[in-house]
């Protein structure tokens, strides 16, 4: 890639359609909106229906000619995830855009309505799930995608197997950091997955660096919500610059599968769109098959991909 990508290089995305998870607010919603602005059917999964109907109205307000729906989405409760693909699929004949960017930083400890812990079960689990489901209406043309969203925090992740759910131990941003690297392990195994069952779509993970949004202000101590706040506004890019990585990914043309996008400056943590590399945790096979597998029986979703590569 030459130069600094902008949203401006999007192409034309008349004729696709786009499902948004989280896309009634941060990033989540500026993804929606430049799809939605380029041409896309989008529709918006958020946890709350008002607040989905709100953004679909001001996306529709700024864009006359955008057709953008919203869709009752809950990434913690497995009932909802397969309502809403279930809704989907009869609802559409083809998705073209799965971007799995909704999710929670650094929360207290709780559990799903399944009983996972909120971090793994919201971040990792129910994108598994949601892929998984969505997975007969993915289109079969040239450029459809499936595009993760992580985060530099996974380079701190450990998978610990033997407690996933923190139940002997628990850690916010520990618990957080694992779930992220989740997300990469899956990305990188469903591309590898989708070209040993020689599928044309592929799957690519993104991260935004450090942007101001309101999910470093989710439920957490007083004091580091101020500290949040504060950081945010000094140190934070403006989310619109950190939705650039999550756009370029999930449409810039002839992205090789397996690809994960980033930000070009310092440690990544600002900047314009390019190629990066994960943590080579990110990259194990035989920890991205164990979790594969553990989140099939975890979710009771089994992907119909054919064999994986050995």
């Amino acid at each position: 890639m030459t130069g600094k990508w902008t949203a401006q290089e999007i192409p034309d995305q008349h004729g696709r359609t786009a499902v948004v998870t989280g896309a009634n607010s941060g990033l989540g919603r500026i993804v929606a909106r430049e799809l939605a602005r380029h041409g896309a059917k989008v529709i918006i999964a958020s946890r709350d229906d008002a607040k989905g109907a709100e953004a679909a109205g001001a996306i529709t307000a700024a864009c006359p000619s955008a057709a953008v729906e919203a869709a009752q989405l809950d990434l913690a409760n497995l009932g909802s995830i397969r309502a809403f693909a279930d809704r989907t699929r009869s609802g559409n004949d083809h998705i073209d855009l799965l971007i799995n960017n909704a999710g929670v930083m650094a929360s207290p400890y709780s559990r799903t309505a399944d009983g996972f812990e909120l971090q793994f079960g919201t971040n990792h689990l129910g994108h598994f799930a949601l892929t998984g489901l969505l997975l007969p209406v993915l289109s079969e043309r040239s450029g459809t995608r499936v595009v993760t969203i992580s985060s530099n925090n996974h380079k701190a992740g450990k998978m610990r197997f033997d407690d996933l759910q923190g139940e002997r131990r628990y850690s916010r941003w520990g618990a957080y950091a694992q779930s992220k690297l989740a997300n990469l392990l899956f990305a990188f195994e469903l591309d590898r997955r989708l070209k040993a069952a020689r599928r044309p779509l592929i799957s690519v993970a993104a991260h935004p660096g450090y942007s101001a949004t309101n999910l470093q202000l989710s439920p957490r101590p007083r004091y580091e919500r101020l500290a949040m706040r504060l950081s945010n506004r000094l140190v934070a890019q403006p989310a619109e610059t950190g939705a650039l990585p999550l756009l370029y990914a999930a449409t810039a043309p002839y992205l090789p599968g397996g690809s994960y996008v980033g930000p070009d400056g310092p440690a990544e943590m600002r900047g314009h769109p390019v190629l990066v590399r994960a943590s080579a945790a990110a990259y194990d096979e035989k920890a991205a098959r164990r979790l594969w597998d553990e989140s099939e029986q975890l979710t009771g979703v089994a992907y119909d991909l054919g064999p994986p590569t050995t």
